[in-house]
């Protein structure tokens, strides 16, 4: 069986899955892929917000559009920065033991290209470069670009600007920090750019202008794939959707308000005496907006806080992802995912969890991780426009759909 088969992972948010989610696929399988496995976030994601739509209506999208079987990619990887979301995303792919191939979007297109910035980055002479170029105040991203022109011409180092191209070289160096034998396959990203302004002729529009549509209670339908309608549309009728970080504002304020000087320190991505500013904004803050904007700096970027008070909201900490992450959750598949399962349980190297009870002879670990997790559900049922009660971890089926086969 394994010889016919060639099995793509793609790490994802789809939120919500769109056309250019669509498209990738389609061109990942005309590469040679018989199936597709996504590795997604879970009801919070990258932007420091709650995602559109619940992670169960985004798997059944999902499932209906292309994808085979989607493994959850835990909470503290969902809400990171790049290189963190990044190396979580391929250490489960790893994990899985059947991944082939990595396929992901880029700006350039150029596997080569960044496979090369990945190897800079790798390079032990990068680090005390990239600390000099911090030390002019400037942030991560730039001074991470800044350092890598020293070791290549000025054109190649401005491949780091564009967010896909960040994370295909954050994807490709989590690949040989591994020594995986995934092979990365990227296609040339098309369509609007992040949190792009017109729509684009092709009418491939980026995920942050379906959710602004959505939101307004517009017409996204010619956007997104006609198979994950029925399902986003259901959400909307029954208020479980759209999610809004509006809603916990005064929740999160609340928790910020609270917290002291050491707990602000111990949250992810927090150092150089970050905390000292976080922890005086928190006091004076009298919105969420109001709070990012008395942190940010030319060296701390807008979103960097956005994940950092999502963090403190849901009570992760920087310790959370600084170990592997100790499980394989399956959200949900179609028939030909379902096919899968029993070749994954074969090769996998962490435990495979398809219902919550089997969490429970796993490490102390894990079930703190997955306690984790619940607890951000269950926080997540308050950004609805109706709220949600409690517990849904631990009532909601493994989704199973039976679509046609695309």
């Amino acid at each position: 069986m394994t010889q016919n088969l060639k099995i793509s992972g793609i790490i994802s948010e789809f939120n919500p899955f769109h056309l250019g989610h669509q498209a990738l696929i389609v061109q990942t399988k005309q590469s040679g892929a018989t199936h597709i496995v996504a590795i997604m976030s879970g009801n919070f994601v990258q932007r420091g917000e709650p995602a559109c739509f619940d992670k169960w209506v985004r798997t059944k999208a999902a499932l209906c559009a292309g994808v085979d079987l989607v493994v959850e990619l835990p909470l503290p990887w969902a809400v990171a920065g790049a290189e963190t979301f990044a190396a979580g995303g391929v250490f489960i792919a790893h994990a899985l033991g059947c991944v082939a191939q990595l396929s992901f979007g880029s700006e350039c297109g150029d596997i080569a290209a960044l496979s090369s910035i990945a190897d800079i980055l790798r390079e032990e002479r990068f680090p005390p470069v990239l600390q000099t170029e911090l030390q002019r105040g400037i942030s991560f991203a730039a001074a991470r670009q800044a350092a890598a022109a020293h070791f290549t011409d000025e054109k190649t180092a401005t491949m780091l600007e564009t967010p896909n191209n960040i994370l295909a070289v954050s994807y490709c160096k989590a690949l040989k920090e591994l020594h995986s034998s995934i092979v990365p396959f990227t296609v040339k990203r098309s369509g609007a750019p992040h949190n792009g302004g017109s729509l684009p002729p092709n009418g491939i529009a980026c995920a942050s202008q379906i959710r602004r549509m959505v939101e307004a209670g517009g017409d996204y339908t010619a956007y997104v794939p006609k198979e994950t309608c029925p399902y986003l549309q259901n959400a909307l009728q029954d208020c479980q959707a759209p999610a809004g970080i509006h809603r916990l504002e005064r929740a999160m304020l609340a928790k910020l308000r609270t917290m002291s000087l050491g707990e602000f320190a111990n949250l992810p991505d927090v150092s150089e005496g970050l905390e000292h500013r976080l922890y005086k904004a928190a006091k004076t803050a009298v919105s969420l907006n109001d709070f990012y904007s008395c942190v940010k700096t030319k060296r701390y970027s807008h979103a960097r806080i956005r994940r950092i008070a999502l963090c403190a909201f849901l009570n992760v900490q920087a310790d959370h992802a600084k170990q592997p992450v100790p499980y394989l959750r399956i959200l949900g598949f179609n028939q030909k995912g379902k096919a899968l399962l029993p070749l994954i349980k074969q090769t996998a190297a962490l435990p495979v969890i398809t219902r919550c009870s089997q969490l429970r002879s796993l490490s102390s670990r894990a079930r703190e991780l997955f306690a984790l997790e619940a607890a951000a559900t269950d926080l997540y049922g308050l950004a609805a426009p109706q709220i949600q009660p409690c517990g849904r971890e631990f009532t909601q089926s493994i989704i199973t759909v039976s679509c046609n086969e695309r």
